[in-house]
């Protein structure tokens, strides 16, 4: 099955656990900061050379707002346009109650403000996982590969293919920026390859790249393999961008009163997903024949 229906209440608590940075999650990755500590006291800043120019720019951003002693607030920084916001109360930690007193950004609230000041356009509007799967990638790292290809402005990222839970900046010299949790400030932390450290993604921040499409539907899951029975690597939440590198014929599907044999190849998730859930012909226009 591709499409979750009836799963009102799983998806929100998905979103809550998942996507808005919980620090339930953050501390699988280690223990939790001291709360009543109001920020970091570590410099900010680019802290090894490198990085484009917006990288840098939204390094600079960010750390602007650890300067300004900026609150980390659960589901802030998701307004209509990129900043602080009010957050929310998060129901599985009691350190957010003056979350919705707080102007101030969560993880991925961070991340999508830091690159829109960089570059003056809103490239990173959406949450923790949608920010890492961006099809505006210039290059992706995984955690074996440590943090010696990384540089200033990279996206850190925690979590698994199908569950991403806390994104934050490298600044270089094993050092980021990031907003962690309710009852911390944003801060500048060491950089925790222990745990669940998923890996990096480098921002591309010129136009997009390659043959860019939009699914449709909700909790679509991409696939291992073109066939209905590999393994699952991700769920769209909803409607996404996404940049499809070549398509083929592989297992018959049929969903949503549609039936198709062709599946796209996603190279930002490395994975596929059957053509009835892309936007436009059963059979992709333009797109390349897979030849593997």
């Amino acid at each position: 099955m591709f499409r979750r229906t009836g799963l009102a209440g799983p998806l929100v608590a998905l979103l809550a656990a998942v996507l808005l940075c919980s620090p339930a999650s953050a501390a699988a990755s280690a223990a939790a900061p001291d709360r009543t500590t109001p920020s970091a006291d570590a410099a900010c800043g680019p802290l090894a050379p490198g990085g484009s120019g917006a990288a840098r720019g939204a390094v600079a951003a960010a750390c602007a707002q650890v300067a300004a002693n900026v609150w980390y607030t659960w589901g802030g920084g998701h307004g209509e346009r990129p900043g602080p916001t009010y957050g929310q109360v998060d129901p599985t930690d009691p350190a957010s109650e003056h979350d919705p007193e707080r102007l101030g950004f969560d993880c991925s609230g961070l991340v999508r403000y830091a690159y829109a000041e960089a570059t003056g356009e809103d490239l990173l509007n959406g949450v923790a996982s949608a920010q890492y799967y961006t099809h505006r990638a210039a290059g992706r790292f995984t955690a074996a590969e440590g943090l010696a290809p990384l540089l200033p402005g990279d996206l850190l990222v925690w979590g698994t293919s199908q569950h991403v839970h806390h994104i934050a900046l490298y600044l270089g010299a094993g050092k980021m920026v990031e907003a962690r949790q309710s009852g911390t400030r944003l801060m500048v932390s060491d950089v925790r390859l222990n745990g669940d450290y998923f890996g990096a993604v480098r921002v591309d921040p010129g136009p997009a790249t390659g043959h860019v499409f939009r699914t449709w539907g909700t909790g679509v899951w991409t696939k291992a393999e073109p066939s209905t029975r590999a393994a699952r690597v991700y769920a769209f939440p909803g409607p996404t961008t996404i940049r499809v590198q070549c398509q083929k014929h592989a297992e018959k599907v049929t969903a949503e009163g549609y039936t198709n044999d062709a599946w796209s190849y996603l190279p930002d998730y490395r994975a596929w997903v059957t053509n009835i859930y892309i936007q436009g012909p059963a059979w992709l226009d333009g797109v390349p024949a897979c030849t593997f």
